[in-house]
C-alpha cells in the first residue's frame, strides 16, 4: 500500500462530512479530490479516467426524462386518483400508495418517488386527523424495498450494473422474488404493529364528512391543474421506450446509460420544451457526488487499499460460499444503514470482484448480495438512503419533525426482516447453482 496515508486519511474525512451532513456531500467529494490533486498524489488526467460515465449518464438520463414527466402533470393525475381511491380509509391509504411507491420506484427511482408521494399522503392523512408521521417512515422504507428490484430503482444498483456490466432483465429476474416477499413482509409487520391507527373511520361521521371535504380540495386541485395530453403522451411513451431499450438490451448492444441519455434527448426535441429551465431540475450536485466518489475510490484501488482491505477483512472469512455470501450481505445490509450506501458501494465493487476472482461464486449470486444488502440495509437509519433523507426533509418543510431514533424504531425490525428474507433467498439460489 504505497503512499496510501493521504489518500485514506481524505477519503476518512469526506465519509465523516457525509455521515454526519457537515458541508454539501458534492462538496465533500470534490474537496476531497482536489485536495488528492494539490498533494500530487493523483493528476487529473489520472482522476478523470476513474470516472464512470456510463452511470453518470444513466443518472442524467433519467433525471432529464424524470423532470419532463413532471411537468406533463403525470405525477398530479396519479396521487390523486390513488387519494380517490383510498376513500380515506387509514388501511387503503397504506396499501395502495405503498403500491404505486414499491413499482414508481423500480421503474423511474426512489428519491423521485417519495418526492411526488410525500407531499400528497401527508396532506391526505393530517387532514383526516391521522399521524403522517408513520406514513412518511413507511413510503420511505417501502422506495427503498421496491427500488431494490431494477437497475434504474436505486443508486447503488445503477453502480453495480454499470461497473459490473450487469444488465437491466437479469437484476428483474434475479431480485423480483426477494422484493416482492420483502414488500408484503414489511406491509403485514406495519400493519401488524400499528393496528389501531389502521381502524377504519366510517363509524366516525364527523371524520367522514372531512375526508370528503378533503377530496373534493385534491380533486378541485386536479381540475385547476391544465393537462397538455398530447406532451403527456410524448413523455409516458418515451418512458415506456427507454424500459423497452432496457430489456432488450442484450438484443440493440446500447448499454442503460447510452439508452437513458438518448431517450431524454429525443424527448427534448419532440416536447419542445425550455432546456435551460428543465436542466435546472437536474440533481447536477448528485451527479458531481458521484464523480468525485469514483475518483476518491479510484485511488484508493490504485494505491491498493481496496486489495488490502479485501485479503484482510473479507477473504478471511474462508472458502465457504454460503458464508462469504452472507458476510457480503449482513455487511453491505448494517455498514449501509449507518453510512450511505452509495460511497459503500462504490467501495465494495473492486472488494467483491478480488473476492470473486479467489472463490469464484456462479450466477453473479455475490452481486445480487452486495445490492440487496445495500439497497434494503439503507432503512436501518434515516441516513442510510438518500430517499430516507430526503422523505424527512419533506415532512419536515410540512411541519413533520421526525427524529433519527423515531425513524429508526419505526423501521430497525423492517430493515432486519428484509435483510433475513434476503438470506434464505440467496441461499437456496446458492443451493441450487453449486
Amino acid at each position: 500500500m504505497e503512499n496510501a496515508l493521504i489518500p485514506v486519511a481524505v477519503f476518512l474525512a469526506v465519509y465523516v462530512a457525509l455521515t454526519f451532513e457537515l458541508i454539501n456531500k458534492a462538496v465533500a467529494a470534490l474537496l476531497g479530490v482536489m485536495v488528492l490533486l494539490v498533494l500530487r498524489v493523483v493528476d487529473e488526467h489520472q482522476a478523470v479516467e476513474f470516472i464512470d460515465f456510463e452511470t453518470l449518464m444513466l443518472l442524467l438520463g433519467m433525471m432529464s426524462i424524470v423532470a419532463i414527466l413532471r411537468r406533463s402533470g403525470f405525477f398530479t393525475i396519479l396521487s390523486v386518483k390513488i387519494a380517490e381511491l383510498t376513500q380515506g380509509s387509514p388501511l387503503k391509504i397504506l396499501v395502495l400508495f405503498s403500491i404505486v411507491t414499491a413499482v414508481l420506484s423500480a421503474f423511474l427511482d426512489n428519491v423521485t418517488t417519495v418526492l411526488i408521494i410525500i407531499p400528497i399522503i401527508i396532506e391526505l392523512t393530517s387532514g383526516m386527523g391521522l399521524d403522517p408521521k408513520l406514513y412518511v417512515i413507511s413510503q420511505a422504507v417501502i422506495s427503498n424495498i421496491g427500488g431494490t428490484a431494477t437497475l434504474i430503482g436505486d443508486p447503488p444498483n445503477i453502480i453495480i450494473g454499470s461497473k459490473v456490466g450487469l444488465t437491466f432483465n437479469q437484476f428483474i429476474v434475479n431480485l423480483t422474488l426477494p422484493v416482492i416477499v420483502s414488500f408484503f413482509a414489511a406491509l403485514v409487520f406495519i400493519w401488524a404493529t400499528n393496528r389501531q391507527r389502521f381502524r377504519p373511520i366510517d363509524t366516525n361521521l364527523a371524520r367522514l364528512f372531512s375526508v370528503q371535504l378533503l377530496l373534493e380540495k385534491i380533486r378541485q386541485h386536479f381540475l385547476d391543474t391544465r393537462i397538455d395530453r398530447l406532451f403527456l403522451a410524448k413523455g409516458l411513451g418515451c418512458l415506456a421506450l427507454a424500459i423497452l431499450l432496457f430489456v432488450t438490451q442484450t438484443v440493440t448492444g446500447l448499454t442503460p446509460g447510452v439508452v437513458a441519455l438518448l431517450v431524454a434527448m429525443i424527448l427534448f426535441t419532440i416536447t419542445r420544451v425550455d432546456v435551460e429551465e428543465m436542466l435546472e431540475e437536474i440533481e447536477w450536485s448528485t451527479l458531481l457526488f458521484f464523480a468525485g466518489l469514483f475518483i476518491l475510490v479510484g485511488v484508493l484501488e490504485e494505491k491498493g487499499v481496496i486489495e488490502w482491505i479485501a485479503r484482510n477483512v473479507f477473504l478471511q472469512v474462508g472458502d465457504n460460499p454460503y458464508v462469504i455470501v452472507l458476510v457480503v450481505l449482513w455487511v453491505s445490509g448494517i455498514v449501509s444503514g449507518f453510512l450511505d450506501n452509495i460511497p459503500f458501494t462504490i467501495t465494495m465493487i473492486p472488494i467483491v470482484n478480488l473476492m470473486m476472482q479467489t472463490n469464484p461464486i456462479p450466477n453473479n449470486i455475490l452481486w445480487w448480495a452486495l445490492s440487496l444488502g445495500a439497497c434494503l440495509g439503507g432503512n436501518f437509519t434515516m441516513i442510510g438512503a438518500s430517499a430516507n433523507i430526503v422523505s424527512i426533509g419533506m415532512a419536515k418543510r410540512y411541519g413533520q419533525e421526525i427524529s433519527f431514533l423515531e425513524f429508526m424504531k419505526a423501521s430497525v425490525l423492517i430493515t432486519l426482516i428484509t435483510l433475513v428474507i434476503a438470506s434464505g433467498y440467496l441461499m437456496l439460489y446458492l443451493w441450487f447453482s453449486l
